[in-house]
């Protein structure tokens, strides 16, 4: 039980949906909020489909490329260090044209909740946790069920926190994303000492 809530708080963190709220609403803003629901649903299906890919053929693309474990583990931990970094610290390019046609796949599922760093550990999941896929499936649900109704509330949480509410809870799951990281950074220097 443990492995599924630390791996859920793992991906909610990665998956960062307070974060993605300020750019999904902004992409969506000139839609009625029916449609609106209708592609965000649409969108984390898409993402949902992508993430169990990864999850699945983790394993065997980490052997097509002779990766080890430990390798994953260590690369896995600096991509989200940075990542933290990111939320602790964003940047001011988030005030970006509204585009005139309405999302599909890019940018909203693939790579704002489906991005690299996600899929990257899936991958390292999926090989760490081989004969614990039913428990990394459940958590990957999980995660992306709470990151799917985060979305769907995204005008709620914004009335309710305030962009700069919203702002304080994505540099405080930062930080914690900044544990985690340097927990599974130090996890692969272990294993790699350990060989």
């Amino acid at each position: 039980m443990t492995k599924i809530i630390s791996t859920t708080i793992l991906l909610i963190l990665i998956m960062d949906p307070l974060g993605n709220l300020p750019v999904f609403m902004t992409i969506l803003k000139n839609l009625n909020t029916k449609r609106r629901k209708i592609i965000v649903i649409r969108e984390m299906i898409i993402a949902l489909i992508v993430m169990l890919i990864f999850l699945f053929i983790g394993e065997k693309i980490l052997n097509i490329f002779n990766l080890k474990t430990e390798t994953v583990s260590i690369s896995g931990g600096i991509i989200l260090f940075l990542i933290a970094i990111k939320m602790i610290f964003p940047s001011e390019k988030n005030n970006e044209a509204t585009p005139k046609e309405e999302p599909f796949l890019v940018p909203l599922a693939i790579p704002l909740v489906a991005g690299p760093s996600l899929l990257a550990t899936l991958m390292l999941l999926s090989h760490q946790y081989l004969h614990y896929m039913s428990y990394l499936v459940a958590s990957l649900l999980i995660a992306w069920f709470f990151t799917t109704i985060i979305l769907l509330l995204s005008s709620f949480f914004l009335k309710l926190f305030g962009s700069k509410g919203v702002n304080a809870l994505e540099r405080l799951m930062g930080l914690i994303l900044i544990i985690l990281s340097t927990q599974m950074f130090l996890d692969g220097i272990k294993i790699w000492f350990q060989n």
